[in-house]
């Protein structure tokens, strides 16, 4: 079945002097005022109106004018990676003189601040434990510090549960009460605000006068690629934090780790965009987390020289691997779908024995895009138990939706948390056919038979010539990611020639009904050709690099349009 064309509404950016096109782009995502375009840092949200942030703040600032110890513990993904490596770095910078951290490995410890964690953690005699994109559920963990007399500072951007940890203090945009305006930042984000407000209370202090002051705008590289590789919504403030990280980076001022990640990605540095981040680097840092340690990829992160180049190849071996696991993984769950689960399931469950916990993430997303269902894909764990990565879709807040079924079914769901559009949880082994049921029927509730059609959302068609210089302005017009969409156009073409690439991709050469020039064209994951001489395709503008020369080229998003 093909996918539904919706086309965005098409309207006028007040005091924006924009081209017919942009000004299309930038209204059908929201913007109605040229204001929300000013992506400078001048731009960002105040930190005035985070809850606990002056308190927490004045914490940390203790611990480097104090000569405390900090420990700073993260997650083991690309958003708890960045935070990691943005606090040691910044903190140090700042004279911090006992700065350490600390990452659960996900085999051993799972996620969060857990107590196991934290008698880890008393190893290094912290004074401080600093959480990054993590802490607000681990009351138990916390709770534990406590008794051992060491402070926890919470950072974190996950939705809190009924109640909050009994940190020292909490920085989350989303806790209750907080009236700070983006609720979207990522945790690198949140730990950025954060060492903001610790920098400005040293400086008023007069810390600096006998040693440099970091800039944080430096550091933004960090705080692009975790927002990015976190899926986040690009809020205004977000699309700041991020273009800005971008524009240091194409300026060649990046980290070495990140340069490095750029450039065994294949990557140009110089134009790097936010899909680059998002599907070439973003990867291969998170294939540390996945199928080792997460520490690979801070170190990588926070080295210089040759050594930051050996660690980013090694996490591109890592990510070749991950790849490899993936590909089997995805082939049994699309014979799941297609022999075990029901036609009219809404809320899909998977599960193999034999299935990697660090990667069913991945495949819950890559099964979601194909049905357009909320998918969970299943793990055992090496304790027996059942560890779910979920991925929704619009219409389905699939953190509340788990909420609503540990609330219906007490004691089914071991622990979950999460974002609207992605979670994880735990089950007992034997509860799962009973939480695929309750699921189903939650999903039920959310969605109905318009939520579930599988649309494709387009910025209509093109009116225009179809260039190197189209492509080169549309991609540096704005950093586009999840809620601020890279633009999507629709046609009918001409196909010249086609051909299949490595079995799996289809390569076109396709002439616009409304044009002249015969473009460059692939489909990946399209391993069949098209049957007709004429077809009506949605697409992206994309800037094809070959042996140092630039050519547009268009990625084909679907081929068979209702």
């Amino acid at each position: 079945m093909g996918r539904k064309l919706i086309r965005r509404p098409v309207g006028k950016v007040t005091g924006a002097d924009l081209s017919p096109l942009l000004n299309r782009l930038f209204f059908g995502r929201g913007v109605t005022d040229s204001a929300e375009l000013d992506h400078t840092l001048a731009g960002l949200a105040p930190p005035a109106a985070m809850a606990g942030l002056a308190e927490a703040a004045a914490l940390l600032e203790s611990c480097v004018t104090g000569s405390r110890r900090v420990l700073v513990v993260g997650d083991f993904d690309a958003d708890g990676a960045t935070s990691v490596a943005l606090c040691v770095s910044v903190l140090r910078a700042m004279g911090a003189p006992h700065v350490d951290y600390l990452v659960p490995n996900r085999f051993e410890f799972g996620y969060g601040l857990t107590p196991e964690i934290v008698d880890v953690a008393q190893g290094f005699s912290p004074d401080l434990i600093v959480t990054v994109d993590n802490g607000i559920s681990s009351h138990d963990g916390i709770n534990r510090a406590n008794k051992l007399g060491i402070q926890v500072l919470v950072t974190d951007h996950h939705l809190p549960g009924a109640s909050l940890p009994a940190a020292a203090a909490i920085v989350n945009p989303n806790q209750p009460g907080c009236q700070f305006p983006s609720k979207a930042l990522a945790g690198v984000g949140v730990a950025f605000y954060l060492l903001s407000a610790v920098r400005a209370g040293l400086r008023a202090a007069g810390w600096f006068k006998s040693r440099p002051e970091p800039r944080l705008a430096d550091y933004l590289d960090l705080v692009a690629l975790g927002t990015i590789a976190d899926v986040v919504p690009l809020d205004r403030n977000n699309r700041i934090l991020v273009g800005e990280g971008l524009r240091r980076i194409r300026a060649g001022r990046g980290r070495p780790g990140i340069n490095a990640l750029i450039a065994v990605a294949g990557a140009d540095i110089g134009n790097v965009t936010s899909r680059d981040l998002a599907f070439g680097i973003g990867p291969r840092l998170n294939a540390a987390g996945r199928l080792l340690d997460m520490t690979l990829g801070i170190e990588c992160l926070l080295s210089v020289g040759e050594r930051a180049v050996e660690l980013a190849g090694r996490l591109d071996e890592i990510n070749q691997e991950r790849r490899e696991i993936e590909r089997d993984m995805k082939d049994q769950a699309e014979i799941a779908m297609n022999t075990e689960v029901r036609d009219d399931v809404v809320g899909v469950c998977l599960h193999h024995p034999d299935w990697h916990e660090g990667v069913v993430g991945i495949v819950a997303s890559r099964i979601k895009d194909q049905v357009h269902r909320p998918v969970i894909a299943f793990a055992r764990t090496a304790s027996g138990d059942l560890k779910g990565s979920a991925r929704s879709v619009p219409g389905l807040h699939i953190r509340d939706a788990l909420d609503a079924v540990a609330t219906r079914h007490p004691g089914l769901l071991r622990k979950f948390g999460g974002h609207a559009m992605a979670a994880g949880l735990t089950l007992a082994a034997d509860d799962l056919a009973r939480f695929s049921e309750a699921f189903d029927l939650e999903a039920r509730r959310w969605l109905d038979d318009d939520a579930l059609e599988n649309r494709l959302i387009s910025d209509g068609e093109i009116d225009t010539d179809i260039d190197l210089a189209l492509a080169r302005s549309l991609i540096e017009a704005a950093p586009w990611g999840q809620g601020f969409p890279e633009p999507v156009f629709d046609g009918w073409f001409e196909v010249i020639d086609q051909r299949l690439v490595a079995g799996r991709h289809l390569k076109l050469k396709l002439r616009p009904e409304q044009g002249r020039s015969v473009l460059e064209a692939i489909a990946f994951n399209h391993p069949y050709l098209l049957e007709q001489r004429r077809a009506h395709l949605a697409y992206r503008l994309d800037v094809n690099r070959y042996r140092g020369l630039d050519s547009v080229q268009l990625i084909v998003e679907c081929t068979d349009l209702v």
